[in-house]
């Protein structure tokens, strides 16, 4: 489980506080998704819970470790060890190919099976092509397939369908929730598509750096039932 208590984090020497006192609680092997418009606080939430991020007070624990009293090097192998991301940037090593970039989170878990992924997101005649010969979509496919690879027991995603059309997203989404029931891990989306919540076990509002609103969904919609 993870857990959230009190969360707060502030900018620019604390003129600008972004999170007000965040709590909250995602179970295991559930897919949660954090909405909330533009400045809402929910990317920076994420970064926070995920490790990526301090927060100014509060803590984040996930079963039962505190990750918020880790020293750098620490929180660093956590990352390495537990999470998996999913970002709007690509984050792309321009000098290597798909399936080397693809590689790099398979190596992490020693997964040598990370080509069945990469097929999965329609990359398999793309392997030997570099970043910078790749469409944005195709480029956030290999980010999808980089993290999958690395088989996190929980995966962070910011906005993951942002670059692809509606049918590659429509499929790569059924593939990650596909995955998710597949492997049980925990997934924590943020996005401020309400259609994509559909999706969700559980949604989380967010408005003005606070949560508004916890709700779950009783029938959770597939990646084929929701509006795009």
């Amino acid at each position: 489980m993870l857990i959230a208590n009190n969360i707060s984090k502030s900018f620019n020497g604390g003129k600008i506080q972004v999170l007000k006192d965040v709590s909250l609680e995602v179970a295991d092997g559930d897919f949660a998704v954090i909405l909330g418009a533009s400045g809402s606080g929910k990317s920076t939430f994420m970064s926070v819970i995920s490790g990526l991020e301090r927060p100014d007070s509060g803590s984040v624990t996930y079963n039962g470790q505190e990750i918020t009293s880790l020293n750098d090097k620490a929180l660093t192998e956590f990352r390495k060890k537990h999470v998996g991301f999913i970002f709007q940037q690509y984050y792309l090593l321009p000098h290597l190919s798909v399936e080397n970039n693809v590689r790099l989170g398979a190596d992490l878990a020693g997964n040598k099976n990370y080509g069945q992924i990469i097929t999965t997101v329609g990359l398999q005649d793309k392997l030997k092509s570099k970043p910078s010969e790749l469409s944005g979509g195709e480029q956030q496919r290999v980010c999808i397939a980089r993290a999958l690879a690395k088989e996190p027991e929980i995966l962070f995603l910011d906005e993951p369908t942002g670059a692809l059309d509606e049918e590659t997203g429509r499929s790569v989404l059924d593939y990650i929730v596909r995955l998710k029931r597949e492997r049980n891990f925990t997934m924590i989306m943020v996005t401020h598509n309400q259609n994509i919540a559909e999706m969700a076990d559980t949604v989380i509002k967010m408005n003005s750096g606070k949560i508004a609103e916890v709700y779950k969904n009783k029938t959770p919609k597939s990646a084929y039932e929701i509006g795009w």
